[in-house]
């Protein structure tokens, strides 16, 4: 039964390869090899998260994006982590708060691997939770409400992911956690034929979610230059967004003696950043290059708004962002906490202007 199962696996993930190829995906040289370099990718995360950690007894934490894994514009600020968990059992997420600004924990029904969304089923912030003197908390995970910090689930819940998100990473100290399946068993079950299954779904997350990026690049593609986030908004959430926080989604598209001016007013918020990202929704060199900017490093104008130049090259107006080599591709904005949402104004100048 697995011998079929693994060709069946394997021709899934040939039939994925067709979203690269399609008629309304760009077809250049670092775009081809950029779009099957993604799917290795969710290759190596479908596997990890449907077949290595799968086991919603025995969970356990993984980056579900990182530096050669980015699965729909991660925050270059961020640290993920996703654990499996089922909706019909409880567990104990434990740990210790570190110094990191934004901390949060949301559940999850993910279907990517089934109609591309991934709805929340509960969220908790770090400003909701109670913590130790020396920064230790435990959080319940139920469907039942729980005395102390609880974080709700549901009869479809999935997934529990972590979001921590720095300002100043060198000096800020990330925060530590575990997780643990209340009433486990002692030990997990030896692999049956049900292993077919858990290479299905992971070859359907590799399809689904390589279709689901190409379907939003098209999507934002169709007003190139633009920031919007009301028009977005829903499908923002029906993705994975966090509920706190407001996306706001553009496509970005430039000749070689073009930059892209963007104009925002800043509202009074803990943290925003701005990145760059190429056709996949793969946020671009994070190691090597200046593709994003946010609270910490940007200089606001005199007047307290934001200018912010995307272009090839630093023209020396401030609060640079580097194309990375790339000519277009997804751009997202986010403000976290805010109580009002500016729409920024954009504008495509020559580099010689």
């Amino acid at each position: 039964m697995q011998q079929s199962g693994w060709a069946a696996f394997c021709d899934q993930l040939k039939a994925a390869g067709q979203n690269v190829l399609r008629p309304d995906a760009p077809d250049t040289e670092i775009d081809r090899a950029e779009g099957y370099r993604v799917l290795s990718r969710f290759a190596r995360l479908g596997l990890e998260m449907m077949v290595e950690c799968a086991d919603p007894d025995f969970p356990v934490f993984y980056e579900a994006s990182n530096d050669t894994i980015k699965v729909f514009l991660p925050n270059p600020d961020n640290l993920y982590s996703n654990a499996t968990i089922a909706g019909d059992r409880d567990y104990v997420i434990r740990g210790n708060r570190g110094s990191v600004p934004y901390l949060s924990f949301g559940t999850k029904a993910n279907s990517y691997a089934i109609d591309g969304t991934m709805a929340s089923t509960g969220e908790l912030e770090a400003e909701e939770i109670t913590f130790a003197p020396n920064g230790d908390f435990e959080i319940i995970l139920s469907s039942a409400r729980k005395p102390g910090n609880w974080l709700p689930t549901a009869a479809d819940s999935t997934m529990v992911i972590v979001r921590q998100t720095f300002l100043d990473r060198p000096n800020e100290k990330p925060a530590t956690y575990s997780i643990h399946c209340i009433g486990a068993p002692h030990a997990p079950k030896p692999l049956t034929a049900a292993f077919d299954n858990n290479l299905k779904r992971a070859a359907g997350f590799v399809g689904g979610t390589s279709k689901l990026v190409t379907d939003w690049a098209a999507l934002v593609a169709q007003k190139p230059n633009t920031l919007a986030h009301a028009e977005y908004a829903e499908a923002s959430m029906r993705v994975g967004g966090d509920p706190k926080i407001c996306y706001v989604h553009g496509f970005w598209k430039l000749q070689p003696d073009e930059a892209l001016v963007i104009d925002t007013e800043v509202p009074e918020c803990p943290y925003w950043n701005f990145q760059l990202a190429n056709y996949w929704l793969e946020s671009l060199d994070t190691k090597n290059r200046q593709v994003w900017i946010n609270k910490h490093n940007a200089k606001l104008n005199a007047d307290s708004t934001l200018t912010i130049v995307v272009a090839a090259r630093d023209l020396g107006f401030g609060n640079f962002v580097d194309t990375d080599g790339h000519d277009n591709g997804g751009m997202l904005l986010r403000w976290v906490g805010a109580k009002h949402h500016p729409t920024p104004v954009c504008k495509v100048v020559k580099v010689s202007a």
